[in-house]
Formats: C-alpha cells, sequence, structure tokens
C-alpha cells in the first residue's frame, strides 16, 4: 500500500511513523482496510501505546498517510466510538477514551490476581482470558482469505523456562495484612537516611568519573576492596582482588556458572528440597540434576555423592529447612570433593543474622584446594531490589566469568556498585546487620509462640537464624489449598512442594518468612493462619 504525505496538523497528537509501523503490523490479507484500521487502533489502545485522552489524528489526516479513502477512516471511527473505545468532542476531534481504559485497569489486576491463583494450581488461563476480547473486538466481516503466518516459536525455544515449577508469590503482596513471604522488603528496616547519603555521595564529580565509564569486565574497586577486606573474614573468607567478580545478584552469579561449567552430560548434585531456582537453572543445561535429600544435617556425605561432577549447597542455612551443616561434615564434605574429584558450589545467602553467637565458618574458609566456589549477597539482607552479589573462586575461574558476564550485560551498575561501596565503607552496612539481627531475632522468637499457639499440629525447625521458618504440618494437610484459602483473610505463605525435586511432592510442608512483616502482625496473622488450618480440617472430615 502507497503512503501519501506525511501528517502535519496537530503535532500533539501521534507521530506519523507510528501509525506507519502499526498499520504494516495489522495489515491482514482476511481483513478489509476498515477491518485493519480498527485493528490497528484497539491493539494500540489495549497494549497502552496510545494512552487515556489521547488525540487522534483527524480522519482526513490519517486517510493521506495510509493512503486509504477518508470515508474508510470515518467509519472506523465511528465505529471505535460505538464501542467505547474512542469518544468524539465537537469541534475537536476523535480522543481515546479514558473512562474505559481506566475501567480495563480494574480488570487487568482482578484478571492478574486470577492468573497468579492459576499458576499455583498449574492451570495458565492468562494467555486465553487475555485473547479471547480482543478477537471478539478484531472481528471482521470479510471472507477469509490467505492468512499470515509467524515463526512457530514454541518449536524453536531451546528451553521454556515458563513451564518449569516456580515459587509463586503476588506482586501486590504489600497490601496484604500478614504478608510471611521469605526475602522481601520492610520499609520500617530501610536504612533510608544512610543510604540516601551514599548515593549523594556517589554523585560527587570525583565518584562520577570512577562509575560513568562502561568497566567493560571490570568491577568498581573500592566494592571489591570492602568485599574482600570486611565481608569476606567475617565468614573466614581470604581473597584477592582478582578472585571476586560481582553480580547481579546471587541468583546471577549461579546462572554465570551454570553457564561456565555445565554440559549435557555432566552431573549436578542439588539438595532435595532446595532453592527452586537453582535447580531451574541446572536443569536447562543437563538432564542429569541429581537430588540429594537432605537430613538435619543438611547434605549427607555418601553414596549419593557417588558421581557427581559439581555439587550445589546451602550449608550455613538450608534453603528451606533452615537447617545448618556441622562442622564435622563439612570437613567430610570437602574430603568426599577432593577424593571424588567434584566441585562444591556453595551458597551462603543467609549468614549474618545467627541468633546463637557465632556463625560457623564457610565451607569455603575450610577449603585448602581451591574445590569450593562461593557464592554471596549483599543485598538479601537490605534491599533484594538492589540485585548486588558477588562469586569468589581461583584467579582463572573469575577470569572467565567476567568475559562470559560481559557478553550479557557487561557489568552490574557501576553507580549502584560504588554506592554499595560507600554504605559498606562508612560502617552503615555492619549497624544495619546489628539492627537486623535485632529485629529478626525479635520476629523469630514471635513466630515460635504464635505456632506453639495457633498451630500446635505442627512441626517446625527451629529457627537459629536467617528470616524464615520451615513448617512440617500434619500429612493430610495440603499446602496449596492452605496458601490460597489464607490468602482471602490476607495470610500469605509460601506452599512447600515448589521446593522438591519431585513432580509429586509432599504437600504438607510450607515456609513462612517474617523479612517483611512487623512483630506486632505475626501473631494475629498465625492465629488466621490457624483458623483456616482448622476450617480445612473440618471440610476434609
Amino acid at each position: 500500500m502507497k503512503l501519501s504525505r506525511p501528517l502535519t496538523r496537530n503535532t500533539s497528537r501521534p507521530v506519523a511513523v507510528m501509525w506507519d509501523r502499526l498499520f504494516a503490523r495489522h495489515a491482514r490479507a482476511n481483513l478489509g482496510l476498515q477491518g485493519q484500521i480498527r485493528s490497528m487502533m484497539v491493539s494500540a489502545i489495549l497494549d497502552g501505546q496510545l494512552p487515556g485522552d489521547q488525540p487522534l489524528p483527524s480522519s482526513r489526516d490519517l486517510a493521506d498517510r495510509l493512503g486509504v479513502a477518508r470515508n474508510t477512516v470515518v467509519l472506523a471511527y465511528q465505529q471505535l466510538v460505538d464501542e467505547g473505545y474512542l469518544v468524539a468532542r465537537e469541534r475537536s476531534g476523535y480522543f481515546v477514551n479514558g473512562d474505559m481504559l481506566r475501567g480495563r485497569v480494574h480488570l487487568a489486576r482482578e484478571r492478574d490476581g486470577h492468573a497468579l491463583r492459576d499458576a499455583r494450581t498449574g492451570r495458565d488461563a492468562h494467555d486465553e482470558r487475555l485473547a479471547a476480547p480482543r478477537d471478539a473486538a478484531l472481528a471482521d466481516d470479510v471472507p477469509p482469505t490467505a492468512r499470515r503466518r509467524g515463526p512457530h516459536w514454541a518449536g524453536r525455544f531451546r528451553v521454556q523456562p515458563t513451564q518449569q515449577r516456580n515459587i509463586v508469590k503476588p506482586q501486590d503482596w504489600q497490601r496484604y495484612p500478614y504478608p510471611f513471604l521469605y526475602g522481601q522488603f520492610d520499609p520500617t528496616l530501610f536504612p533510608t537516611t544512610d543510604w540516601r547519603e551514599c548515593c549523594a555521595r556517589a554523585l560527587s564529580v570525583v565518584d562520577i568519573r570512577s562509575w560513568a565509564p562502561d568497566l567493560i569486565v571490570h568491577d568498581d574497586a573500592l566494592l571489591i576492596e570492602q568485599i574482600r577486606t570486611r565481608v569476606l573474614p567475617r565468614r573466614g573468607v581470604f581473597a584477592a582482588a582478582d578472585e571476586i567478580v560481582i553480580t547481579v545478584g546471587a541468583q546471577h552469579a549461579l546462572y554465570l556458572l551454570a553457564d561456565l561449567f555445565a554440559r549435557p552430560q555432566m552431573r549436578v548434585g542439588i539438595e532435595d528440597p532446595c532453592y527452586p531456582d537453582a535447580r531451574n537453572i541446572f536443569l536447562a543445561r543437563t538432564p542429569h540434576v541429581q537430588p540429594i535429600a537432605v537430613d538435619g544435617d543438611g547434605v549427607p556425605v555418601g553414596e549419593a555423592l557417588r558421581g557427581v561432577d559439581y555439587l550445589v549447597v546451602t550449608p550455613s542455612h538450608q534453603c528451606p529447612t533452615t537447617v545448618t551443616m556441622p562442622l564435622a561434615r563439612r570437613h567430610a564434605l570437602l574430603a568426599a570433593a577432593e577424593a571424588s574429584d567434584f566441585v562444591v558450589i556453595e551458597d551462603d545467602y543467609e549468614t549474618e543474622n545467627s541468633f546463637d553467637g557465632e556463625p560457623i565458618p564457610a565451607l569455603k574458609s575450610l577449603d585448602r584446594d581451591d574445590r569450593v566456589i562461593y557464592i554471596g549477597s549483599l543485598s538479601k539482607t537490605f534491599a533484594p531490589g538492589l540485585r548486588v552479589g558477588y562469586v569468589v573462586a581461583p584467579a582463572p575461574v573469575v577470569a572467565e566469568l567476567r568475559g562470559l558476564r560481559r557478553l550479557m550485560l557487561r557489568h552490574p551498575s557501576a553507580f549502584v556498585q560504588r554506592a554499595f561501596a560507600l554504605f559498606l565503607s562508612m560502617g552503615h552496612y555492619d549497624a544495619l546487620l546489628r539492627r537486623l539481627s535485632v529485629a529478626y531475632h525479635e520476629r523469630a522468637l514471635a513466630m515460635a509462640a504464635g505456632l506453639a499457639a495457633h498451630l500446635p499440629d505442627c512441626r517446625v525447625v527451629p529457627v537459629a537464624g536467617g528470616s524464615s521458618c520451615w513448617v512440617q504440618g500434619p500429612p493430610a494437610l495440603d499446602s496449596e489449598r492452605l496458601a490460597l484459602a489464607a490468602e482471602q483473610v490476607g495470610v500469605l505463605i509460601e506452599p512447600g512442594g515448589v521446593f522438591f525435586a519431585d513432580p509429586d511432592p509432599p504437600r504438607h510442608c510450607f515456609r513462612l518468612g517474617f523479612s517483611a512483616i512487623g512483630v506486632n502482625e505475626i501473631e494475629p496473622g498465625l492465629r488466621k493462619l490457624g483458623a483456616v488450618v482448622d476450617r480445612l480440617r473440618a471440610l476434609c472430615g
């Protein structure tokens, strides 16, 4: 179709090039010109490309731009007015109906809430709900002819991460009164003044010269130095500057290591239950991911480790059971790694908040043969959205990780790195950890008391640190049903099945986090949760 002259009237209206691209995208052989214009307009409105109350080109301007008869555009506009997508204003022209869009936003929020609940039960109804109204809106009376066919995307995917079992949390969790979710942000504990000071200092002329250039494969030298001299020694780990690389959180570290090491034939041992994303990351690269059932001391050392090339563990605070691997088993694990020639990937994700004196040194601190690759996080207990983690490994490994990271994202935000380096160097991080330790200990005590009072039939792994607890309910309890029912009364919990490798996992376990819930809300929330458990028990007879 020939496009005539550009739109010249009313420069506040959408630019001409946008209409060119939109119309080209919606050119379909089975739609007439009027139908194609309606399809273009509806899609642009529903996709947010035309915001509410946006003025549209006049019918003459749009017709000239698209090379169609003006009457075709007029009829399309009028039908869109009848359907509520547009409003006509006398002597002003046509506008996107803002009231209709606001109503759709409300419906979309309800739809997204349903989609979240569907995801918990394995249903994927989101696309069906979204597609049906649009298909109806775009129906046309023109007889179908040859149909345009795009790529068959599903057949092109090497992996489909959306089909993996993942932890699901409501995006609007902060509006719930009792969010027992792990790893979320508590605004009452955030050091706003200190962090603002560090961000402001990072914007000084001298500091800008450090972080504004493209660092390519490098990291902020001050942050590396702070990790090397102040963070790692607390875990008994000592490393040179070329043995540390910054990542976008601990999960990015796992992804980099999997990309660097995992081959289809390699065997990767992983805890069971475990952090689901760690399992999924390695499953995307090798089918030989071997779950190893943990006991009260973490991963057992024995036959289960035979034949593994890599072992991913959380020895200091096992995810999700929270058990701690004792010193004797750590030594035994390192001896087994040397004897069987496998590498241990230690995710030391949450060890700063120990309630029972000094934490056990990291597994890496006991390593004498460079068999342990250490992953740490700086932002998990601070603000998860900052996404600051790191890897400690032999210099040749770190060099390759930097090269691999360069291909992915060059380097994490240098500004955030510098601000965090200042946060560490000025002592704010140490002060924050002390405050968090006191707050989390208080919340852990409230959790223990509330669980004993309101869920007496549940077995709880004693909480010695961190910000979550692992609960084993009665065998007949279905934690998925419990989570859905509890959500209706404002209580959010994490069903435990997703942490297990078995696609038909135990259903009576669940995790309760307390990083994002105030101490005064813990007992009332557990009381409501206990009432839901009692109601479900009564329904089941």
